[in-house]
This record gives structure tokens, C-alpha cells and sequence, in this order.
């Protein structure tokens, strides 16, 4: 509706000052009363001025804010300069809106598809799960002529055959490296002090299925390979007496999520992992060995403690792990200890053993399950030289990711440490290394 004139209430149109000069003009000349001056009062507020041009500004200023609050735009015969310039004021403000509008809508489609890229990176985008790739992973090694079909199908076979026993099939294993490291230390390498190595461990590394993603779970096969090998685990893992696949261990943890375990972890994951390509960490490895009454804590490495990025502090740390109670006087010490896990973002390995050089510095051995079966299959006859070695070394200065986590076992736990830390994994925090 157009403006009504605040003076007669009129419908006054777009030209609201033209309305006033036409019908009530005769109130702008009117005079007010003073001593000997001629003054002229607002007919709108009562305003006296001394001067009729000052008199029409007034005027006209309480003609813009009517219009204002009409949502009208502003149309100023009598001061053009003003009204150009609030002309200019409301393009400003419009295009400065538009403008807002255009950065948060392409910031809005740029956050949607950074979020649809990690779903992907973390296999959370339900582009499904191991069986899924496994399958079309074969299918595309067929069609470039690197499997015959005969073999496909017999592959697809063993793997139906694999996930419906929730057994993992062993294809990627590797057994006897750390007997094989003792005798190689125990002969050769002049320039090592002493080494420690865990308790026997086999190597597992990705398959067709997992590539790409699936580097937690299989930390987590070496990790179990070793307890299975350890009798004092035999209580806790009376259930577990073989090696899981993959989505038997997405199973596993997910039942431990149900038990009560780390809601806030479960639930990044909407708690479901079967199925699924989603990553895990040191979090979801804790928080499985602890459903199974196995003893262990997270130790958060979250900063560098060395030069150029390194941490030296971790190194000591796991040091510390393997010689605590193996000091004696043996040249390599092969320890009753679990490896240990060990997480980085985007990646984890495990740690087999550590060895102290002759010059005190200190060189990690990992297991990593990016390395294939042909190479870990060459260590099982290392040569004096010790290069296969190269696979497993791992000095301060190749370590130097922002953070590290570690998963160390160390015992077993009653039924009411197990109540215990469920609930106080509810607010699970690690240890932190300063």
C-alpha cells in the first residue's frame, strides 16, 4: 500500500514530499511566536526555526523516516545529494547482502563436500564393507588378465567361506620372523648393543578386501596372534581361539560398544562398523581388549619432545616397556611381552622390539601391514648383512608425524576392573606424554 501522509492521512504515492507541498504547504509558512523574529514552526513536531530553508530540511527528514518505516524507498526532491547518497546506501547493503549469501551457500557446498571426502577416507560413505571390495577388487584383476577365472571363483569361495565362520583365512600371514630375528641378533650385527623382542608374533597384512582401510584390524591380528601364543591370556580368550576376520573383529567391537564401552567413539561411527569400510583406532582397539578382560592403556604421545619433529620420549617410553624386568646381561633379550600397537594419522604398525645401538641411540622394529607376504616371507632367512631389516627399522628421525598413540597390554583384568573401566571409558581420556 502507498504511504499514508502523516499529516492528513491521505494515500500519498511514492511522492510523498510533492503531496506535502501540494495540500499543506501553507503549514510551512506558517509563523511562530517569539520576541521581534520571524520564526516557523514544524507542523509535524513543533519545532520553531528561525529560517525557512532549514525549516524544509527538518521537514524533510521526518518525510524519509515515514518513507523508512513504510518500506518505501526514499524520494527527496528538495535535497537530491541526500537521496542519492542513501540510494547508494541501500545498493551498497544489497549488493554487500548478496554477496554474504553467495560466500555461505558456496561455503555451506564446499563443507557438504569435504564431508562426503572423508566419509569416503573413512569408509563411512555405506559404500560397503570388506566382502564388497574383496569382490570387486577380483573382478577387476580378471578383466586386466591377473587372475584367471577358475581362480576367482575358488578365492570367492574361501572368502564366503571365511565370513561365514568369522575366521580369518590366513592368506596374508606371515609366521616365525621374531624366532628368526632372535637367531640373526644372536649371530650378526656387530654394531647393535643389545635388542629386545616381543613375544612370537605373526604378521598379517592387508588383503583385496582391507587395502586401503583395513590397517587397524590387522595391527590387531599381530596383536592377538601374540596373546593367543601366551597362556596366561588363555582365560580371557577361551572365545577367541583363532584368528577373526575382519568383520568378525568389526563384530567384536561393536558388541563392546554395546557393553557400554566408549559411547562417545560408537557413536562417531552411528554404532555400526560391520559392513562398513570405517577405519579404527587406538580407541576401538582399547576399547575390544578391554571386553575381553585384557589389561591395557593408551599412552598419547601428542606433541614432538626432539628436534626437527622427532620423539625421542616415545622411543624411551617403549624402551622402558620391553627392559622393565629383562635387564640381565644377554646380548638379545626375547621378552614375554605383547607387541605393542602404534597409531599415526591415517596409519598404524606395530612394535615388535627395540634395539639400543652401540652408540646409545635407539631403532624401533614394526610390523607393518602395508609390507606384503613376499617381503616378510625374506626375513625368515636373513643374511649377514642384515638388509631385509630395512622393512622393520625405524630410527628417531623416520618417526616424525605430529602425534603418536600407543595400545600396550599388560595383564589381565578381574570381572570388576572390567565393570570399572567401562564406565570410566564413558570419558575416556589417554595418558599424555608432556
Amino acid at each position: 500500500a502507498p504511504p499514508e501522509c502523516p499529516l492528513c492521512g491521505e494515500a500519498a504515492g511514492r511522492e510523498l514530499q510533492q503531496h506535502v507541498r501540494a495540500r499543506h504547504g501553507h503549514l510551512l509558512g506558517a509563523p511562530g511566536t517569539g520576541n521581534g523574529e520571524q520564526l516557523y514552526e514544524c507542523p509535524m513536531c513543533s519545532l520553531t526555526c528561525t529560517n525557512i530553508q532549514i525549516l524544509e530540511e527538518h521537514v524533510d527528514l521526518h518525510l524519509e523516516e515515514h518513507n523508512f518505516s513504510e518500506g518505501t524507498p526514499l524520494t527527496l526532491k528538495c535535497c537530491p545529494e541526500v537521496g542519492g547518497n542513501i540510494r547508494d546506501l541501500e545498493l551498497a547493503q544489497q549488493l554487500q547482502t548478496e554477496e554474504d549469501e553467495r560466500q555461505r551457500s558456496e561455503e555451506e557446498k564446499r563443507e557438504r563436500e569435504e564431508f562426503k571426502k572423508l566419509q569416503r577416507q573413512y569408509g563411512l560413505d555405506n559404500s560397503g564393507g570388506f566382502k564388497q571390495q574383496f569382490l570387486k577388487n577380483m573382478e577387476r584383476e580378471v578383466d586386466r588378465g591377473r587372475m584367471q577365472p577358475f581362480e576367482y571363483h575358488k578365492r570367492k569361495a574361501d572368502m564366503m567361506e571365511s565370513l561365514a565362520s568369522g575366521i580369518d583365512d590366513g592368506r596374508t600371514k606371515t609366521s616365525g620372523v621374531i624366532e628368526a630375528l632372535c637367531k640373526y641378533y644372536q649371530s650378526e650385527n656387530k654394531d647393535v648393543r643389545r635388542v629386545w623382542l616381543s613375544a612370537g608374533v605373526d604378521h598379517f597384512h592387508s588383503s583385496l578386501g582391507d587395502r586401503g582401510w583395513g590397517c587397524g584390524y590387522r595391527n590387531f591380528q599381530m596383536l592377538l596372534s601374540s596373546l593367543l601364543q601366551n597362556s596366561f591370556y588363555n582365560d580371557c580368550l577361551r572365545d577367541t581361539t583363532l584368528i577373526p576376520s575382519i568383520p568378525k573383529i568389526q563384530s567384536m567391537i561393536e558388541d563392546a560398544w554395546r557393553e557400554g564401552f566408549d559411547p562417545h567413539g560408537a557413536s562417531h561411527f552411528n554404532n555400526r562398523l560391520h559392513g562398513s569400510k570405517a577405519w579404527i583406532g587406538a580407541c576401538e582397539i582399547y576399547s575390544l581388549l578391554t571386553s575381553l578382560r585384557i589389561k591395557c592403556q593408551i599412552i598419547d604421545f601428542h606433541k614432538p619432545t626432539g628436534p626437527m619433529g622427532t620423539h625421542p620420549r616415545l622411543f624411551e617410553w617403549i624402551l622402558h616397556y620391553y627392559s622393565t624386568d629383562n635387564e640381565g646381561g644377554a646380548k638379545v633379550v626375547c621378552t614375554s611381552k605383547p607387541p605393542i600397537y602404534l597409531q599415526h594419522q591415517g596409519h598404524s604398525r606395530t612394535v615388535v622390539g627395540i634395539e639400543e645401538k652401540k652408540n646409545k641411540s635407539l631403532c624401533l622394529l614394526l610390523f607393518d601391514p602395508g609390507c606384503s607376504s613376499q617381503q616378510m616371507q625374506k626375513l625368515l632367512k636373513l643374511n649377514s648383512d642384515g638388509t631385509g631389516l630395512r622393512l622393520l627399522r625405524k630410527f628417531v628421525g623416520s618417526l616424525k608425524e605430529k602425534q603418536y598413540q600407543i595400545v600396550a597390554v599388560d595383564g589381565v583384568l578381574s570381572l570388576e576392573e572390567k565393570a570399572a573401566r567401562c564406565r570410566a571409558s564413558q570419558v575416556l581420556t589417554s595418558e599424555k606424554i608432556p
